[in-house]
């Protein structure tokens, strides 16, 4: 009788050369240019594209284990969370603009990030990135559909839930999150893969996904939690393949370093102001908050970012130009976003509030050498008109940045007390800015930036200033989904059912 022969067991090289092979094929009747005529026309020079390797060479095998594991999970966690009233278990509704914001704002993002990498897949020649990008598209693709699985059952319940898609491309605070996205996906393969592999991923997400995570189970929201920390185990995936990618370009032609270095300048301010969004959340729409954006940043942004940097500093890559002006604006960019939020809360699809005395005891605690001083006085005086009876809102259609699409809330560099605003023409035809590094953004590139759409000249250009029916196309009810949290259907129907529940038990 015959020995069985065990075959040897392939490691992992070896799985990952199996599910590639023969992919890189020479093209016979079309010359490789013509088959990807984006790989050079962005002038990145690639000598040899076999060099590139996906660090975690994951084979589809593996990767469908690994997620399908992470799904039974996630789902067993959620509909758990559905049947037991889990929206009851939340500290306050006000938490739940926080998860508003994520929904209009973030998870559209992912589902962009999604059909911008199956894209990639496609223009890129090697097939070590090829894989990669498609490796990722499903990834997104499945953060988005995770994370609106997930906020579905707040639906139920609340208010500014229902129409996400549509405000995403209409509503004037989800246009900031949708231009970053629109921007990376209209460049090139390689400018992308900076955009999202750098800025998304290291720059937004780190800061997105781990701390506020965190703040979410303190509230008691595991459903968000969950699928928080089930995306963040790809979003590490993602994060050394987009800085394998910024080595690669370097590491092939020397022609290429002041290409991405300009890159890193553009997609670290463009993802930095997305996060002002982030730091308001944190620390403003918490009711309990495990740390402030300041301490999120000193964490996730100076130490992670720095040690990225000195990584890179031996390809001779630099902190991009915007890294001073960004460490000086962390002191003061969420207080100055809320107040816009709040005098503008007409116009979202979430609550805003005047902050209690604990709140500002903890946020002075928090920013000792800015909150009193700048901020604590216009919060007391919005009070004091909300007290009177004329609460303070501005109807008055914000100004807003032609790059980076934030109203110009923020102040300039060195003096809290002036707001920054740049202005530039070009053809003609004058564009405002919230910055230096916005305006900087727009002239390298105006051709691009001049076609933006914006949400409050749409205002005007659409429907012709009338407000009731922007809150129409918008899918907003006036007072419903909008406006102070106190007295708000959100905060009564969360004291109800809370009470209700109570009392059954």
């Amino acid at each position: 009788m015959d020995t069985k022969v065990i075959k040897p067991k392939l490691g992992l090289k070896e799985k990952y050369r199996l599910l590639t092979r023969d992919l890189a094929w020479e093209t016979s009747y079309q010359p490789q240019e013509a088959v990807y005529p984006y790989a050079r026309y962005e002038g990145i020079k690639i000598n040899d594209w076999d060099k590139w390797e996906d660090p975690f060479r994951l084979t589809m095998d593996s990767y469908w284990k690994y997620q399908a594991e992470k799904e039974r999970k996630f789902y067993a966690v959620i509909d758990a969370h559905a049947q037991n009233n889990g929206h009851l278990n939340i500290t306050d509704a006000r938490y739940l603009s926080a998860l508003k914001i994520f929904l209009q704002a973030i998870s559209p993002g992912e589902y962009a990030a999604h059909k911008g990498f199956s894209r990639a897949g496609r223009e890129f020649p090697g097939v070590g990135t090829q894989v990669a990008c498609q490796m990722q598209a499903i990834d997104e693709i499945r953060h988005a559909q995770t994370q609106i699985h997930a906020l579905s059952n707040y639906n139920k319940y609340y208010n500014g839930f229902h129409a996400f898609a549509d405000q995403r491309d209409r509503i004037w605070y989800t246009s900031v999150a949708r231009s970053f996205f629109d921007d990376a996906m209209s460049a090139g393969p390689f400018e992308f893969m900076i955009a999202i592999g750098f800025s998304f991923e290291y720059v937004l997400t780190n800061l997105l996904f781990v701390p506020f995570m965190s703040g979410a189970a303190y509230n008691g929201d595991m459903a968000t939690v969950t699928f928080g920390f089930s995306a963040q185990s790809d979003e590490a995936r993602h994060m050394t393949l987009g800085l394998e990618c910024i080595k690669f370009m370097l590491e092939q032609d020397p022609a290429n370093l002041p290409i991405v270095q300009g890159w890193i300048d553009k997609w670290f301010w463009r993802g930095f102001r997305v996060l002002g969004l982030v730091s308001t959340m944190m620390d403003y729409m918490l009711p309990k908050r495990v740390m402030s954006w300041r301490e999120a940043w000193e964490i996730y942004g100076e130490e992670n970012g720095g040690a990225l940097f000195r990584d890179l500093a031996r390809y001779g890559i630099r902190p991009p130009k915007g890294w001073a002006d960004a460490g000086e604006a962390i002191d003061h960019m969420s207080h100055q976003f809320m107040l816009g939020l709040y005098q503008w809360s007409f116009g979202t699809s979430f609550h805003s509030w005047i902050p209690s005395e604990e709140d500002m005891e903890w946020l002075s605690a928090k920013y000792p050498t800015t909150f009193d001083k700048y901020y604590r006085p216009r919060w007391k005086h919005i009070k004091k008109l909300a007290d009177a009876g004329t609460p303070f809102k501005n109807f008055g259609l914000a100004k807003l940045c032609q790059t980076c699409q934030l109203p110009s809330v923020f102040s300039e560099p060195g003096d809290p007390t002036l707001s920054c605003h740049r202005e530039a023409v070009h053809k003609g035809e004058k564009y405002h800015f919230c910055s230096d590094h916005c305006q900087h953004i727009f002239e390298n590139e105006p051709e691009k930036y001049i076609q933006a759409w914006l949400p409050m000249p749409g205002l005007f250009q659409e429907l012709g200033g009338d407000v009731g029916a922007w809150m129409d196309w918008v899918s907003l009810k006036d007072g419903v989904d909008n406006g102070d949290f106190v007295g708000s259907q959100d905060e009564a129907n969360f004291d109800r059912w809370r009470g209700m529940a109570k009392a059954n038990k």
